[in-house]
């Protein structure tokens, strides 16, 4: 149980595990099966294991959404001046090389990489790890699953993936070869090495 302050009271969330469903291999679904499914509900989001189970969640609160609007915001003005790569939102999914198909709370893509997909891959999932992933951690979130989800982004390329807690007011830092770095509190975050210039600032996060 997750407690959460207003400012009168505390309130407790409950940890939810997402529903899973699994399938008989006789009525496993293409990419392009999967890409409609996923269409025709659109009011949950909807991933895919690479042993073909189905995994759905049910769309986050308003106070979680507002807050990754402000990431997503803060991600996308470095994008456009930047320009070395494309940005994505929290209903975007990709299919990684193990072949499950995954959607980050924000996710950026460099530029040549985006390039190389053909005009229906970039139309649908996309056959592509992002270079760099951000998680935002719901009140019902299980942190554990978060945890895993982040490690296998790393494990099919990603360069860089921020997890952030706001339950716990807590940063995790994820880069390929390299121990899981915990923050407590940060006021700001930036990776030169993957994303030069940016800095997202916490403050509106938290």
């Amino acid at each position: 149980m997750i407690a959460a302050k207003t400012e009168n009271r505390e309130i407790d969330y409950p940890e939810v595990a997402p529903m899973v469903l699994k399938f008989h291999s006789v009525v496993e679904m293409t990419a392009d099966q999967f890409f409609d499914f996923c269409q025709l509900n659109r009011d949950y989001r909807i991933e895919r294991t690479a042993s073909g189970e189905i995994i759905i969640m049910s769309p986050t609160g308003s106070e979680t959404g507002n807050r990754n609007f402000k990431l997503i915001r803060q991600l996308g003005n470095w994008t456009e001046k930047d320009g070395t790569g494309v940005g994505f939102d929290s209903s975007t999914g990709f299919i990684l090389p193990n072949g499950v198909t995954k959607s980050a709370d924000a996710a950026w893509v460099r530029l040549e990489k985006w390039n190389s997909l053909t005009r229906e891959q970039q139309i649908k999932f996309a056959p592509i790890c992002p270079d760099f992933v951000v998680e935002l951690r719901s009140p019902s979130d299980r942190l554990q699953s978060l945890q895993e989800k982040m490690l296998e982004y790393i494990d099919n390329g990603v360069s860089l993936g921020w997890l952030i807690d706001r339950n716990n007011r807590r940063v995790y830092i994820y880069r390929p070869d390299a121990e899981v770095e915990l923050l407590d509190s940060p006021a700001r975050l930036r990776e030169e090495s993957i994303l030069p210039g940016f800095v997202l600032d916490l403050s509106t996060i938290w």
